[in-house]
Protein backbone atom coordinates (compact mmCIF):
# COMPACT_ATOMS: atom_id res chain seq x y z
CA UNK A 1 0.00 0.00 0.00
CA UNK A 2 1.11 3.30 -0.89
CA UNK A 3 2.18 5.27 2.42
CA UNK A 4 1.04 8.71 0.06
CA UNK A 5 -2.30 7.97 -1.62
CA UNK A 6 -3.17 4.58 0.16
CA UNK A 7 -3.89 2.64 -2.83
CA UNK A 8 -3.15 -1.21 -2.25
CA UNK A 9 -1.24 -2.24 -5.56
CA UNK A 10 0.52 -5.25 -6.37
CA UNK A 11 4.15 -4.74 -5.22
CA UNK A 12 6.17 -4.34 -8.42
CA UNK A 13 3.52 -1.18 -9.26
CA UNK A 14 5.37 0.01 -5.79
CA UNK A 15 8.48 1.31 -4.96
CA UNK A 16 10.21 0.39 -1.71
CA UNK A 17 12.25 2.70 0.58
CA UNK A 18 13.67 0.70 3.47
CA UNK A 19 15.05 2.21 7.17
CA UNK A 20 18.24 -0.39 7.56
CA UNK A 21 19.65 -1.22 11.54
CA UNK A 22 21.81 1.86 10.85
CA UNK A 23 18.92 3.60 11.19
CA UNK A 24 19.55 5.34 7.42
CA UNK A 25 17.04 5.49 4.71
CA UNK A 26 17.78 4.29 0.99
CA UNK A 27 15.57 3.07 -2.07
CA UNK A 28 15.22 -0.56 -2.85
CA UNK A 29 15.22 -1.84 -6.06
CA UNK A 30 15.21 -5.43 -5.15
CA UNK A 31 12.98 -5.30 -2.87
CA UNK A 32 15.06 -7.82 -0.90
CA UNK A 33 16.95 -5.58 1.29
CA UNK A 34 16.60 -6.06 5.13
CA UNK A 35 14.96 -3.70 7.04
CA UNK A 36 11.43 -1.89 7.86
CA UNK A 37 10.28 -1.03 4.32
CA UNK A 38 7.39 1.75 2.92
CA UNK A 39 6.17 1.52 -0.28
CA UNK A 40 4.92 4.61 -3.09
CA UNK A 41 3.15 4.56 -6.31
CA UNK A 42 5.91 4.06 -9.36
CA UNK A 43 4.02 6.17 -11.18
CA UNK A 44 2.49 9.59 -10.81
CA UNK A 45 2.98 12.02 -8.18
CA UNK A 46 3.16 9.99 -5.29
CA UNK A 47 7.37 10.28 -4.89
CA UNK A 48 6.81 13.64 -4.78
CA UNK A 49 3.98 14.11 -2.72
CA UNK A 50 5.82 11.66 -0.21
CA UNK A 51 9.07 13.78 -0.27
CA UNK A 52 7.29 17.29 0.29
CA UNK A 53 5.06 16.03 2.95
CA UNK A 54 7.57 13.85 5.08
CA UNK A 55 5.24 10.62 3.94
CA UNK A 56 8.27 8.65 4.33
CA UNK A 57 10.00 10.00 7.22
CA UNK A 58 7.22 9.64 9.69
CA UNK A 59 6.33 6.14 7.84
CA UNK A 60 10.08 5.14 8.77
CA UNK A 61 10.87 6.78 11.39
CA UNK A 62 13.94 8.28 10.00
CA UNK A 63 14.44 12.08 8.35
CA UNK A 64 15.18 11.67 4.35
CA UNK A 65 18.06 11.09 2.74
CA UNK A 66 19.83 12.96 -0.08
CA UNK A 67 19.59 9.85 -1.88
CA UNK A 68 15.78 9.17 -1.34
CA UNK A 69 15.22 12.88 -2.08
CA UNK A 70 17.35 12.94 -5.48
CA UNK A 71 15.75 10.06 -6.62
CA UNK A 72 12.00 10.95 -6.17
CA UNK A 73 13.14 14.47 -7.60
CA UNK A 74 14.89 13.12 -10.74
CA UNK A 75 13.40 14.01 -14.11
CA UNK A 76 13.21 10.11 -15.40
CA UNK A 77 11.96 8.91 -11.86
CA UNK A 78 11.20 5.14 -13.21
CA UNK A 79 15.42 5.28 -14.38
CA UNK A 80 15.97 5.92 -10.54
CA UNK A 81 14.30 2.39 -9.21
CA UNK A 82 15.31 0.14 -12.28
CA UNK A 83 16.15 -3.19 -10.50
CA UNK A 84 19.85 -4.77 -11.00
CA UNK A 85 19.87 -6.99 -13.79
CA UNK A 86 19.83 -10.81 -12.28
CA UNK A 87 23.40 -12.34 -12.42
CA UNK A 88 23.13 -15.96 -13.43
CA UNK A 89 25.53 -18.42 -11.89
CA UNK A 90 25.03 -21.04 -14.67
CA UNK A 91 27.22 -21.10 -17.55
CA UNK A 92 24.64 -19.80 -20.67
CA UNK A 93 26.04 -22.84 -23.00
CA UNK A 94 24.40 -25.89 -22.99
CA UNK A 95 25.56 -28.90 -21.03
CA UNK A 96 26.47 -31.57 -23.47
CA UNK A 97 26.57 -35.56 -22.21
CA UNK A 98 29.68 -37.55 -22.51
CA UNK A 99 29.68 -40.85 -24.39
CA UNK A 100 28.49 -43.66 -22.89
CA UNK A 101 25.18 -42.28 -21.05
CA UNK A 102 24.33 -39.88 -18.69
CA UNK A 103 25.29 -41.52 -15.68
CA UNK A 104 29.07 -42.73 -17.26
CA UNK A 105 28.27 -46.37 -17.67
CA UNK A 106 29.81 -48.24 -20.81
Amino acid sequence: MCVVCRTTRDKRALIRVVRTADRSMSVDPSGRRSGRGAYVCSGGTCGQIAVAKASLSRALDVPLSAEVRAAFSAAEPQAAFAAPEPRSEHPTEPIIDAPGGSRGQE
